[in-house]
């Protein structure tokens, strides 16, 4: 007989326990148990409680050891040059990917066996006698929504994919085609999000946050819909009309809004906030410190995204990176930048060089962990600088310097000198960090309320409405330049740091060799709260001269000036977050992007103290589909290889 794990967990969240909402509003998560999969249709509580074996593939699982940041991250951002890294990542970024890529074969089985599960649960739910008719809403509802958010990602990472059908798994199908168009793979897609935005509610599910919404169903459906004009040019017009109602529905509900402050998003109290439509939050819960079982690398838990993301040497692992470029694209005034990341101390005078801004808050400083990277001091004296760190010994043995004094980071091989802060931002990375200050929830957005404005925005454009499209990327800049945190109280969103991070954190300051320099309480938020209005820059006018201005070796934009605009503005709001390589990809502005921000660069001889990314590969469009794992090929005989990889296996 088959049998269901049914994971009694946080629909959509997986293991999760955050301050930001009253715990009242979540599931308790008991032990697993093993039910006969008959027994989940046996009631309305059983039927709910089977949607969570669905709900427990948004998260990290034991079906892909590496999943939530390989492949999402690798996929959905490094293909863009703005997210950088080293190692035997490094393929993400410079189109050196394959059909035997790991990452990439984990990431299609992840994401089948979580349409399988939805598929077997849809076939069981329709022929269930002993359920109530607002139950079968729901649970087909979330169950289709769920389904749709899989298939997005496997149809926007490998372009045809096989659509197994409701009742339809590889076990009973083993053998199935990819879609044969992409209208009719669009269309399966947009049938699930279609029927789920029907049959949900703005509001989740008895207020358990994470549950598929009509909120995140219309997002997605929009998505979409967009997706189907990239792939069916003759469809365009219709599907962008359709797109831009679905997107204006979701504004006129009234159900989401920016949030005042841009950095907040990333903070343990800005969790599942007004501007949050989905997402995930992946969390030690009561597993601090422990190095073992579920809580390793292998199931990449939160301890282990934050040594991916932090600075070397601080302690982490480097695996992912933010680019000088993309450091550079923002203009003077816009808090994203800060609010995104931390960079080395490169001397002032190199940065001046090559036109860079140095940061009033983030330069060689970390604000939330009040931390410095690399070596400040070395007297108690220096302490406002930050805590120490252990200096880099060159090759000969004598201390010189730190790498977080260069442009790029020499780690055995370069990688830019700046750190996300979307991730590694509420725990140390140093090793010695093992101990009471661990606790590092991580949040990975899918769709904010900024994704809409800007889909918004581009339907606007397409569909003849430029004013509109133009005032919406406006609205997003206002909050961008920080108009919205005038007399806005932020002590909610630093009193977690306070009470978590103001001892030294591997000795709780009681062998510390200085311990009054343990650090002060925060008393006002960090990052981008302004006292007064400022002026922002029109998005219209702006855009409109960096579409006419060449590049560093004579390139101009090929695409207008709207699809410039907002595509660089998402490149300023999902830096490290998957949406973006997918986003400038259906926008048709990616090879631009590459061609214009990331010219062909051989750096010169000395790499570390030159800014830009040095770019070797003509990129290539076709390769953009990912490709077919090779594994998945033996398997099932009827798929056939991408056009970008046919013959290379």
């Amino acid at each position: 007989m088959k049998k269901l794990i049914k994971y009694f967990a946080l629909a959509g969240v997986g293991i999760v326990a955050l301050s930001s909402c009253n715990n009242d509003d979540f599931l308790d998560v008991p032990q697993y148990d093993i039910l006969d999969i008959e027994s989940q249709f046996a009631g309305d509580e059983y039927a709910r409680r089977g949607l969570n074996g669905i709900y427990a593939y948004n998260n990290v699982s034991k079906q892909d050891n590496s999943w939530g940041y390989k492949p999402n991250l690798f996929t959905g951002s490094h293909p863009t040059m703005d997210t950088q890294c080293t190692g035997w990542d490094v393929k993400f970024l410079n189109q050196t990917w394959d059909a035997n890529v790991g990452e990439l074969g984990e990431g299609w089985a992840h994401a089948y066996a979580a349409i399988c599960r939805a598929n077997l649960y849809l076939a069981g739910l329709q022929d269930a006698e002993d359920i109530s008719a607002s139950c079968k809403k729901l649970c087909e509802g979330e169950a289709r929504a769920l389904r749709g958010y899989f298939y997005t990602w496997l149809a926007t990472t490998f372009g045809r994919v096989p659509m197994l059908a409701t009742g339809e798994d590889f076990n009973n199908t083993p053998n199935k085609a990819a879609a044969e168009t992409y209208e009719e793979m669009w269309d399966f897609i947009i049938e699930d999000f279609s029927k789920a935005a029907e049959l949900l509610d703005w509001t989740p599910y008895n207020g358990n946050y994470g549950r598929c919404t009509k909120g995140m169903a219309k997002a997605y459906l929009a998505d979409a819909y967009m997706w189907k004009a990239f792939r069916c040019p003759d469809m365009a017009a219709d599907c962008y009309n359709k797109a831009k109602a679905e997107l204006k529905s979701i504004i006129d509900s009234g159900t989401y809004k920016l949030v005042s402050n841009f950095a907040t998003n990333w903070d343990p109290a800005g969790f599942w906030n007004e501007e949050c439509i989905w997402a995930m939050c992946s969390d030690e819960g009561e597993q601090w410190s422990s190095w073992g079982g579920d809580r390793t690398i292998t199931f990449c838990n939160p301890n282990m995204f934050k040594w991916f993301t932090a600075c070397p040497e601080n302690g982490g692992w480097g695996a992912e990176y933010l680019s000088w470029e993309w450091y550079a694209c923002y203009e003077p005034g816009d808090t994203r930048r800060d609010a995104s990341c931390v960079t080395g101390a490169v001397p002032e005078d190199q940065m001046a060089k090559y036109g860079i801004e140095k940061s009033k808050k983030v330069w060689g400083y970390h604000p939330y962990l009040k931390d410095s990277l690399g070596t400040k001091y070395d007297k108690p004296e220096d302490a406002k600088y930050g805590k120490v760190v252990h200096p880099f010994i060159n090759n000969d043995g004598v201390l010189s310097g730190t790498k977080t004094m260069q442009f790029h980071f020499t780690n055995g091989e370069f990688a830019p000198a700046i750190w996300t802060t979307k991730i590694w931002r509420n725990a140390y990375a140093d090793g010695n960090s093992w101990g009471t200050q661990m606790w590092s929830p991580t949040i990975i957005y899918g769709k904010r309320y900024a994704n809409v404005l800007l889909d918004y925005a581009e339907c606007c454009f397409r569909t003849g409405d430029e004013a509109t499209g133009w005032a919406v990327l406006d609205e997003l800049r206002n909050r961008a330049w920080g108009n919205l945190t005038i007399g806005q109280d932020y002590s909610k969103y630093y009193a977690h740091f306070n009470n978590v991070y103001n001892a030294y954190p591997w000795t709780g300051n009681q062998d510390y060799p200085h311990p009054e320099l343990k650090p002060a309480n925060m008393t006002e938020y960090p990052i981008g709260v302004i006292s007064a209005p400022v002026q922002v820059p029109s998005a219209k006018e702006y855009y409109t001269a960096l579409t006419a201005k060449p590049n560093r070796v004579g390139y101009t934009h090929t695409s207008p000036a709207w699809k410039v605009a907002v595509n660089e503005e998402r490149r300023k709001e999902f830096n490290s977050e998957w949406c973006l390589c997918p986003d400038m990809i259906k926008s048709g502005y990616i090879e631009d992007h590459i061609n214009y921000n990331y010219p062909k660069d051989d750096g010169g001889s000395d790499y570390a103290n030159y800014p830009w990314s040095k770019r070797e590969f003509d990129f290539d469009i076709k390769k953009m589909d990912m490709p077919i794992p090779a594994d998945e090929i033996l398997k099932n005989t009827l798929l056939k290889q991408n056009p970008g990889y046919a013959g290379a296996e």
